[in-house]
């Protein structure tokens, strides 16, 4: 099945992620990482964002590769971690925020490409040895669909990862799931359409079922874990630089926006603690 759906529109990922890089930069880390992280005893939210790119650069094999894409690339961090850390010989970042490739353009990365592209209309000249994608499948779908619909949208994206990697060649994914706590009292309810409708509008959050199914065929699951209390942990830092930055981030974006954003990082703290949502990094190899 096909359908007609081509992921979130660019305007809608810009409505996000285009508030001010000054904003973001209040509240994430250092290279502003704006995905959950792995975190261990005695982490930083730095050593915690690392630790989570380490381990999916490690699972997708793509330490010392020739050439790694990176589909949501963000403002970066992934990027400057494989050629700087990891000895990627070429990185190729994919978004559709005008400000994260603006600030990708002041980094000059050595040996990275930013193009500001939907993956669908990405046509590489060569293939890649290794993909990672984090925090940007939830912007595949949007509310709406149907099941059926929104299994058809993610098996392009694995349809396409699956022709630009040999067999063998592995995709490392991580991206929010629906959790498997379905007793929602209504201010639940309430907090994740809120999330939907302003945050990130355009967006669904998947089952874990349809991300496995969607890949079949395609790719076998080498490894898979779940982390909601690792993606609680985030945004409680998050929100509490937030809240420690508020005078600074009110004028950077406005009060509306600063008292929308502590609504949402407040809100999905008890979403992953309560199993409301989930946070699940996998490891795919193409077949």
């Amino acid at each position: 099945m096909t359908i007609d759906y081509q992921g979130a529109t660019a305007e809608s990922i810009k409505h996000h992620y285009d508030v001010s890089n000054d904003f973001f930069a209040l509240w994430l880390d250092a290279d502003l990482t704006y995905t959950c992280a792995l975190w261990d005893e005695g982490d930083t939210l730095e050593s915690a964002q690392q630790r989570k790119l380490d381990h999916l650069i490690e699972g997708a094999r793509a330490g010392g590769a020739r050439r790694v894409l990176d589909v949501g690339c963000g403002w970066g961090s992934l990027l400057g971690r494989l050629v700087h850390t990891h000895g990627v010989q070429q990185a190729v970042g994919l978004t559709l925020s005008d400000s994260q490739a603006e600030r990708l353009r002041e980094l000059a990365l050595p040996r990275t490409e930013v193009r500001v592209e939907n993956w669908l209309d990405h046509e590489p000249e060569e293939g890649y040895d290794a993909i990672i994608s984090i925090g940007a499948f939830e912007h595949f779908a949007r509310t709406g669909l149907s099941r059926t619909e929104r299994v058809a949208a993610y098996r392009e994206f694995f349809e396409r990862c699956r022709d630009w990697l040999p067999k063998g060649g592995r995709l490392a994914l991580q991206t929010n799931i629906k959790g498997n706590n379905v007793r929602m009292d209504r201010q639940t309810v309430r907090d994740l359409l809120f999330i939907i409708d302003i945050i990130f509008p355009e967006s669904e959050i998947p089952a874990l079922s349809e991300v496995i199914e969607a890949g079949e065929k395609r790719f076998d699951v080498v490894s898979l874990r779940n982390d909601p209390d690792h993606y609680s942990r985030t945004c409680q830092e998050w929100l509490n630089r937030l809240r420690a930055n508020r005078e600074q981030a009110v004028k950077c974006a406005g009060e509306e926006n600063v008292a929308n954003y502590e609504r949402y990082l407040g809100a999905t703290v008890g979403h992953f603690a309560n199993r409301h949502l989930g946070l699940s990094r996998i490891i795919l190899e193409a077949v």
